[in-house]
């Protein structure tokens, strides 16, 4: 930028040499400016000082300044006779560094700063002034960017620090106060190591060393340790910082806090063990199932298969139900029993106190109840209007114990062997549960004890 002195100094020099030579300097000169008389009516301006206004005012007319509109820098109306130049002519000294605003015919606003000086005769007496105008367009666009940057940085969830090459924090905005702990004060000036854990120390160096050489780190995963010792998982960014010459003068690190998703994907794995763990229990219940089931014809096998895997199908309900935490066993044996007894029916009575059954057991006792049930309705107490049943549970010292119970039901006779759905329930309780079965075929009516170990 020309000095606003400087320039009144060669103009003041050039007015001696005639009109020519003064046009020729003020033309050539890169920066706005315009002279008055000592009345302060415009006497000439450059093209600079015209494109700067948009547009030209009548030399020897228009007074004070050449802007079409003038606005104080707050957006206030700014009278021309108020201005920086009539200033610096009615009281005739120069003024330096007044900033104002100039209204273009076509709207756009120009800010710009003003250096006004008066120019003096050899004998001392005032014979005008000049003034250069300085266009802070390019400045105030960049001092706008800079302050909406600043309300990023300072705004940000993110912690967001910048520090030198050698590691020490130069700033700290709340993000990083939030995140760490340290306040601005606590932090900058120290090493960036106050906030990495000793077994990272290397990592800090790696780091460093890679923006030294000008390379851009993106969404590296680590851990860090706040102010009172804690270990942050985060997700963070580092970018070189270069002076002017493009030199890498320090590092800008922006650090995100990704503990809940860390959390989340320690629970996602576990879920996913925990849905492997559960699908292939069931697809054992469900071989278990077609392996031990049997019929005379194709249909009566289809309709034993489809009518286990459908009890195995209804636990499951009750567990998804319950989010896997398990399943009532009053639940399990009223969906059981539905087909043949609906809610509250007389014909059956259920006793016990509230047990929630875990995944595995709920499965396994499902499947023994379904066959006690068929069984019931097909040729027990089930299957004849005045039968009754009751299922009764409670604890023991060895465990747990439920019995099953038919009364008034057709005469009992104990089978020659045992059938598939005995089989079954074997599998289920004694193979998979480590639990014992004990049938009681007594001729008033037929009886089943479970007895598990403590896995209720």
């Amino acid at each position: 930028m020309v000095a606003p002195d400087l320039v009144a100094a060669l103009i003041q020099d050039a007015a001696p040499r005639g009109e020519e030579f003064f046009r020729q300097l003020v033309n050539s000169l890169p920066a706005a400016v315009y002279t008055t008389d000592a009345e302060g009516r415009i006497t000439y301006f450059n093209e600079a000082a015209a494109e700067l206004w948009g547009c030209r005012p009548t030399l020897g007319e228009s007074e004070w300044c050449g802007s079409w509109k003038m606005l104080w820098p707050d957006g206030r109306a700014l009278p021309h006779d108020q201005c920086s130049m009539a200033q610096a002519v009615k009281e005739k000294r120069p003024v330096r560094g007044a900033e104002a605003i100039a209204e273009r015919p076509d709207g756009v606003r120009v800010p710009f700063m003003t250096f006004p000086t008066p120019l003096y005769d050899a004998t001392g007496a005032m014979t005008g002034a000049v003034n250069m105008l300085l266009d802070l367009t390019d400045r105030k666009r960049s001092d706008a960017a800079v302050q909406h940057l600043a309300s990023i940085v300072e705004s940000s969830d993110d912690a967001i620090i910048s520090k030198d090459l050698s590691g020490v924090i130069s700033s700290w905005n709340i993000g990083a106060e939030r995140l760490f702990g340290y306040l601005a004060e606590e932090a900058i000036g120290k090493h960036i190591s106050i906030l990495i854990p000793p077994h990272l120390l290397q990592e800090e160096e790696t780091i460093i060393d890679r923006v030294r050489r000008g390379q851009r780190i993106e969404h590296y995963e680590t851990v860090r340790q706040r102010k009172h010792g804690s270990l942050i998982d985060i997700s963070i960014t580092v970018s070189p910082i270069r002076n002017a010459q493009g030199k890498v003068v320090g590092a800008s690190k922006i650090a995100r806090d990704i503990s809940d998703r860390k959390r989340s994907e320690v629970q996602i794995a576990t879920l996913a063990r925990e849905a492997e763990h559960r699908t292939r229990n069931i697809l054992a219940t469900v071989q278990a199932i077609v392996r031990l089931s049997n019929s005379d014809t194709a249909d009566g096998l289809k309709e034993n298969i489809a009518g286990r895997i459908q009890a195995l199908a209804n636990v499951n309900t009750l567990l998804v139900q319950s989010r896997w935490t398990g399943a009532t066993l009053h639940s399990l044996v009223t969906k059981e029993l539905s087909p043949y007894c609906p809610a509250n029916d007389p014909r059956a009575r259920i006793d016990g106190p509230n047990v929630l059954l875990e995944p595995t057991v709920a499965q396994s006792i499902a499947a023994a109840l379904h066959e006690l049930a068929t069984n019931a309705a097909k040729h027990g107490a089930l299957s004849v209007p005045d039968g009754h049943i009751r299922i009764a549970w409670r604890d023991s010292p060895d465990g747990f114990v439920l019995n099953w119970s038919e009364m008034n039901g057709p005469p009992v006779v104990a089978p020659k062997r045992q059938g598939f759905g005995m089989n079954l329930m074997d599998t289920m309780i004694q193979g998979h549960l480590k639990g014992t079965l004990r049938f009681d075929w007594q001729p008033d009516g037929f009886k089943c004890e479970i007895s598990l170990p403590s896995m209720v």
